[in-house]
């Protein structure tokens, strides 16, 4: 597949080093493109990156998702978004606390197929868990369109996550659970010294 990231920061170039290494086609979309030689992958304007891409990941910075993506609804058409941002506010409190970015990016663009995704786990270990923790660990997916489920589900098994430790929660308003989920992220973190760390579900064993 063609990956098209829009963001240059951690997150996209986690997601592009392990595309690439799953054989994937990887271009980079950013505000700057000529100034950005330095990715190991074509950095383009946002809608060439989105032009021609099977898969459009959403790595931008915090609170620029949404007037960055809604500008371009017009080239997201038809696409399938992996949404992986969460929005916060400058004292780190969730900016859609009674929402989600994941939600209101369907509801700015209804013609593109969102579905959020790895916004539960650190950058470091969003390609390849396995290695990284020695164990399975649990990814969450959220979003309406089932094929675009499918499209996302298939990429994440290519980052490394086998299909039966990803579980999908349902629809796009269970976003807000994976990006509530950043406030426990950032205490645990703190109280570890450490955000390299990720959660496996367990459920009881029949007897």
């Amino acid at each position: 597949m063609r990956i098209g990231i829009l963001g240059t920061g951690h997150v996209g170039k986690a997601i592009a080093a392990g595309a690439a290494a799953a054989g994937h086609e990887v271009v980079f979309g950013s505000r700057t493109p000529d100034t950005r030689a330095d990715l190991g992958h074509p950095a383009v304007s946002h809608a060439a990156a989105i032009a021609g891409s099977d898969l459009v990941v959403n790595a931008l910075t915090s609170n620029a998702s949404l007037p960055t993506l809604t500008a371009l609804a017009a080239e997201l058409d038809g696409k399938v978004l992996l949404d992986i941002g969460v929005d916060l506010t400058a004292e780190l409190g969730l900016a859609h606390p009674n929402s989600s970015l994941g939600e209101k990016l369907q509801a700015a663009l209804p013609g593109t197929r969102v579905v959020k995704s790895l916004c539960t786990i650190d950058n470091e270990a969003m390609a390849q868990p396995l290695k990284t923790f020695g164990t399975p660990t649990t990814i969450f997916l959220s979003g309406e369109d089932a094929a675009a489920k499918a499209v996302v589900g298939a990429f994440l098994e290519d980052l490394g996550w086998d299909r039966a430790d990803q579980l999908d929660l349902g629809g796009i308003t269970t976003a807000r659970g994976q990006e509530h989920f950043a406030l426990l992220f950032m205490a645990v973190g703190d109280a570890l010294q450490n955000y390299t760390f990720n959660f496996r579900l367990v459920t009881p064993q029949a007897p």
